[in-house]
């Protein structure tokens, strides 16, 4: 759904979607279990993550490209085996480092792209290939602020000032 905001005297189009599901990896290279909510603390990273306290906080993917994919690689693909925190619809993510993302109350600065690894292959064959262009891989970045993130939640990008 796009909304209307008038920025200094111009139209612009704010991209609204919604927080479709959530998942905490319990150790590295450990499964990834899929809860309803979760706690994020700011400057840490998401409570009883594996990446609590590390440089990446949380990761986020489509549910778009996913839905895609299946279609490219005929197959059907599960997004958990992206290994993500966060599975966004009616948001691109592709080319927005620096930007700030809004899930219900939590915001998340956007650093960079997530490179798919040599897991993806072992999950289905050819989709370590199929992420790596055009941002499919996703994205990683740093919590800002305490909140709890639920299922279900509004997502939407800050304003740029």
């Amino acid at each position: 759904m796009e909304l209307p905001v008038r920025t200094a005297c111009r139209l612009q189009a704010i991209s609204m979607g919604r927080l479709e599901a959530i998942w905490l990896k319990r150790s590295r290279g450990g499964p990834m279990d899929a809860v309803n909510e979760v706690v994020a603390v700011g400057g840490r990273g998401l409570k009883g993550g594996a990446d609590f306290d590390q440089k990446r906080h949380v990761s986020l993917i489509e549910k778009e490209v996913f839905e895609g994919l299946e279609e490219e690689l005929d197959a059907e693909l599960d997004p958990a085996m992206r290994r993500a925190n966060f599975l966004v619809a009616g948001i691109q993510l592709r080319d927005t480092p620096g930007r700030t993302l809004i899930i219900g109350d939590l915001r998340v600065r956007i650093r960079g792209e997530t490179k798919p690894c040599r897991i993806m292959d072992e999950a289905q064959d050819g989709l370590r290939n199929a992420l790596e262009s055009q941002w499919r891989g996703g994205v990683h970045g740093s919590v800002l602020n305490d909140a709890v993130v639920r299922i279900g939640d509004k997502v939407h990008w800050e304003r740029e000032r």
